[in-house]
């Protein structure tokens, strides 16, 4: 598949998830909160076109709701992983290789020591299982990971002959990583934050499905395939549905961040072309 189909797939399959959520911020079919249980395992039909789940309530909604909560928590964890990892990233660049470096990179390797998974456990030991706990789990795990990037691609740049010209001209290391450093390594920072936004999808989604992330009422997907897993013979489309969601969101993001890199890396264009 070449890169253009790529990201013209990736950008129409996570498009429709992200279509969705918004719209969920305004109107849904039917309240998610409300619990039918005259209405529980409809087929789909006209009033309720995915059908209802064991408790009454609408799967379309759930699933558009469920959209909203996984794009949010995915999308500000990768704005904490942003926000503060390159910061650190570029930090560590300018040290190269004196002490200041050496000590954010193997906080950076001490971070990475405890997946999400288990800074979500330690979090919610302390505070309670929640969306907004979740958002920090994944959030802290992406600090390392931008931080990293963003070492790895200004190290390259300043050895480069501009870099050396803005240091004669007197500017200095701040303004030198802000002006010139930063605005070389965005595709790749851009390209990360795809891949990172896919990984908090599937991570709020296994949080959620352990108890740890979004709290009833707001649906979450992980929680639907957990409360599915006792209908998975007499519904199976109560664990399909959502399973499909996020199997589908997370390829076209996937598929977006493959169409961005051969995109925006000029190697690979010439390599195609």
């Amino acid at each position: 598949m070449s890169g253009r189909i790529q990201l013209l797939t990736g950008i129409a399959l996570a498009g429709v998830f992200v279509l969705a959520a918004l719209v969920s911020l305004f109107w849904v079919p039917h309240d998610v909160s409300v619990l039918n249980i005259a209405q529980r395992l409809q087929p789909p039909g006209a009033e309720f076109w995915l059908g209802t789940d064991q408790f009454g309530r609408d799967l379309l909604s759930m699933l558009m709701v469920g959209a909203r909560v996984s794009i949010a928590v995915a999308l500000v964890a990768v704005g904490i992983g942003v926000g503060l990892g390159v910061p650190l990233g570029l930090l560590a660049a300018a040290s190269r290789g004196r002490l200041l470096d050496e000590v954010l990179m193997r906080g950076n390797d001490l971070t990475f020591a405890f997946p999400a998974l288990v800074i979500a456990i330690l979090i919610t030991a302390v505070f309670g299982p929640s969306a907004v706990n979740a958002i920090l789990a994944i959030g802290i795990f992406n600090i390392p990971v931008f931080a990293r990037v963003a070492r790895g691609g200004a190290l390259s740049l300043w050895t480069l002959d501009y870099i050396l010209a803005a240091r004669v001209a007197g500017k200095g290391t701040v303004r030198i990583s802000l002006e010139h450093i930063l605005p070389n390594i965005t595709n790749l920072l851009i390209v990360q934050a795809t891949i990172q936004f896919s990984l908090g999808i599937l991570a709020e989604a296994g949080l959620s499905y352990i108890g740890l992330g979004a709290q009833p009422p707001t649906p979450s997907w992980g929680r639907m395939l957990a409360e599915a897993q006792t209908m998975i013979y007499t519904a199976p489309r109560l664990a399909l549905l959502p399973g499909l969601a996020i199997m589908a969101l997370v390829l076209g993001l996937n598929l977006l961040g493959d169409g961005l890199r051969d995109a925006l890396d000029p190697r690979l264009r010439r390599a195609t072309q």
